[in-house]
């Protein structure tokens, strides 16, 4: 037995047997490709590859990626518009009305806001309020007190009843009435004493503010910046991410009007500030009405009592 014919015997004893492969169809078709007449039940790996690819090239139809087909557009966040200089500024037009903005830096002369400034933070009773939220007490990041024929409720906390104006803030009060068109009963005053103080966002929307209501602001002591923020749509759930955002910086002296339909369509807040800050005082003179009786309950009697 010839070398070569002895290498071919020992290597083929360590290879797999192998079937015989399956006589090809008339006409010259490859092994993998069978009659349809006679399929086999086993098919060849060809065959199978040629059906895995197959399926890969043909899809079904009725597949669909929502991936692709309700893709969100990208949005671009609103950059902060800064309001400084004096005029007046309709904010916004929607649903509930126009809302308008009328600031008035130099209101007072800086002799008259510098002497004003020192006699309220000397004499005013400042207290801190507590307010309730989602049943838990806290203390307000200030000092407040409170000047009204009525009560004041907000943040589930009232202040009560102050008749006992001074002087001073009567005449400052016409004063406003004066320039701003408006009349007023009541004054809310804050005392931020440093930077670390400050008013989350709000909106002055209580009920006892009636509809609409018109709010001016006079702010005497270190500038803090006012933020400002429209309330969104409804479809967007309550996230502020796109809503237009303002900045108004309120120097010694300036006094702000808020209008028309600001308080239903935007929020403000005086953030906190993480660099020196000296005390600002915020005046806020406003008009509260009596607060609607609540209706009573079902099967009471007013006049005689509970039924029996």
């Amino acid at each position: 037995m010839s070398d070569r014919r002895q290498r071919a015997r020992v290597q083929g004893s360590w290879a797999p047997s192998r079937p015989k492969p399956a006589p090809r169809p008339a006409g010259g078709a490859e092994g993998f490709v069978r009659s349809a007449a006679a399929p086999s039940a086993t098919p060849v790996r060809g065959e199978m590859e040629v059906r895995r690819l197959s399926f890969i090239r043909q899809p079904s139809h009725s597949f669909t990626s929502p991936c692709f087909s309700h893709a969100q557009p990208l949005r671009d966040v609103p950059a902060e518009k800064v309001i400084e200089k004096a005029g007046e500024y309709e904010i916004s037009h929607g649903p509930s009305g126009v809302s308008r903005l009328r600031l008035l830096p130099g209101f007072l002369a800086q002799t008259e806001a510098d002497w004003l400034f020192s006699r309220l933070l000397a004499e005013l009773p400042w207290a801190q309020k507590t307010n309730f939220k989602h049943g838990q007490a806290y203390e307000e990041p200030r000092l407040t007190c409170w000047y009204g024929e009525l009560p004041y409720t907000y943040s589930n906390s009232t202040l009560q009843p102050n008749s006992q104006w001074p002087a001073v803030l009567a005449d400052l009060k016409a004063m406003v009435e004066q320039v701003s068109g408006s009349c007023f009963n009541s004054l809310l005053c804050n005392l931020y004493r440093d930077g670390k103080d400050s008013i989350a966002w709000h909106s002055d929307s209580e009920l006892s503010l009636g509809p609409h209501p018109a709010i001016a602001s006079l702010s005497l002591g270190d500038t803090r910046c006012f933020s400002m923020r429209k309330q969104p749509r409804p479809e967007e759930s309550g996230d502020y991410t796109y809503v237009e955002k303002l900045k108004i910086p309120l120097s010694h002296g300036t006094l702000l009007l808020m209008e028309g339909a600001t308080q239903e369509d935007w929020q403000h807040q005086v953030a906190k500030e993480y660099h020196d800050r000296g005390p600002r005082i915020n005046l806020t003179f406003r008009t509260v009405y009596p607060e609607p009786e609540p209706e009573p309950e079902p099967g009471l009697n007013l006049a005689r009592g509970p039924r029996s």
